[in-house]
């Protein structure tokens, strides 16, 4: 009896360990997963350009002669830098210098010819006193001392249309003077030869009204550098000017540039009906930056409304529908928490409440198999990957 009670155990073990190994073998595998830990430090609110921005130079100009006529000198190269005022085209003008050069010596006889006559009128005036002592000596007849008077007088009025002669000489200068700058392109600021449209022996014609021509010189001013970028009118309420940004340029890899907010559009543009926009204009901060920087990049802005620092929070690619997480208990199954959102990026979100620091979560959540209840391992691949970023 005894025997056989023995065997039954025996056969009972056995068949409860059977039966324990085939359940291991045939159990739910852990699905490889991505997992990060609730921790402590900075959020922010933050909103990114709806299309690509502009790097854009503060004053850029399109030059162009005030008259048509034909270019006898270009003066500058594309690419040279120039100071304001210094000459960049000259077109033919010989017959304005021409009459320039007359009008000055006309000029130069007409005060010689003012300074002869009021030099004869200050002789007369000096004459007549004499004569009007000598009248009240006795000397000489009234009439005599009124004649000498008359006779100052009249060249006292000599010298005064003498000099109105040679001021009628010098705005005819000025006037010649005009029409020669009128043929002389200079650089209203400091900067450089962007572009130029025209060669030496060419004519170049003014833009008649509401026709748009090719300038003659493209100058721009690099030392001045902006982004302009388009942000949607949703976000727009939000953003304030002296408000901090990043801004990515494709051509400069990883490198952010820190600004500043220095303009807000005041009105909506509507370049699509279905996205609308506002321009917002933004300061680089460094003005080394700008050194480096080509007007004409393209830039994305990223503006950051808000910034809280040392708080819990989470990869925002951890949160689920309904501000939830897939929280990862001891055993390595999933447990599905909601949790108190604060503010957000597309990197990580503030925990405001329902979470612990150290818990692990899970970011890949569009992973098959990710759901609550089923076990998970921790993807290796990927987590060595973060570690070593």
């Amino acid at each position: 009896m005894k025997k056989i009670l023995v065997r039954i155990l025996i056969l009972s073990v056995l068949g409860t360990g059977v039966w324990a190994l085939i359940r291991y073998e045939t159990r739910p595998k852990p699905i490889s997963a991505v997992i990060a830990q609730v921790e402590k430090g900075t959020v922010e609110a933050t909103v990114s350009n709806t299309r690509a921005g502009t790097i854009k130079a503060c004053r850029r100009a399109g030059l162009s002669p005030m008259i048509g006529g034909q270019i006898a000198r270009m003066h500058v190269h594309k690419g040279d830098h120039v100071e304001a005022d210094q000459l960049l085209i000259s077109l033919w003008n010989e017959d304005l210098v021409g009459q320039l050069a007359l009008a000055k010596e006309e000029t130069k006889a007409g005060r010689s010819a003012a300074e002869q006559t009021c030099l004869l009128a200050a002789n007369a005036s000096r004459d007549a006193d004499r004569t009007d002592q000598l009248r009240k000596e006795k000397q000489v007849s009234a009439q005599a001392a009124e004649t000498a008077r008359a006779e100052a007088d009249a060249q006292q009025a000599a010298c005064r249309a003498a000099k109105a002669r040679a001021d009628v000489a010098l705005a005819q200068q000025n006037v010649a003077s005009a029409n020669v700058d009128r043929t002389l392109l200079r650089a209203p600021f400091a900067g450089t030869v962007a572009e130029i449209n025209g060669e030496e022996g060419e004519f170049v014609t003014p833009s008649p009204t509401g026709v748009a021509t090719l300038p003659a010189i493209d100058l721009v001013d690099t030392r001045c550098l902006y982004v302009s970028a388009p942000i949607d009118e949703v976000d727009a309420p939000r953003v304030k000017i002296g408000m901090e940004t990043r801004v990515h340029l494709d051509a400069f890899g990883d490198t952010v540039f820190p600004g500043h907010v220095r303009r807000i559009a005041p009105y909506i543009q509507e370049l699509e009906k279905q996205a609308r926009t506002v321009e917002i204009e933004v300061d680089f901060e460094k003005a080394t930056d700008v050194r480096q920087i080509l007007p004409g990049y393209s830039a994305d802005t990223e503006i950051v409304l808000a910034k809280h620092g040392d708080v819990l929070r989470i990869p925002t690619e951890a949160v689920l529908e309904g501000n939830a997480v897939f929280v990862v208990d001891p055993d390595g199954l999933l447990i599905r928490r909601g949790f108190d959102p604060g503010i957000s990026n597309w990197h990580y979100t503030e925990v405001q409440s329902g979470l612990k620091a150290g818990e692990r979560i899970v970011t890949s959540i569009d992973r098959k198999g990710i759901a609550e209840g089923a076990a998970v391992t921790p993807d290796t691949s990927v987590q060595a990957a973060m570690a070593g970023k």
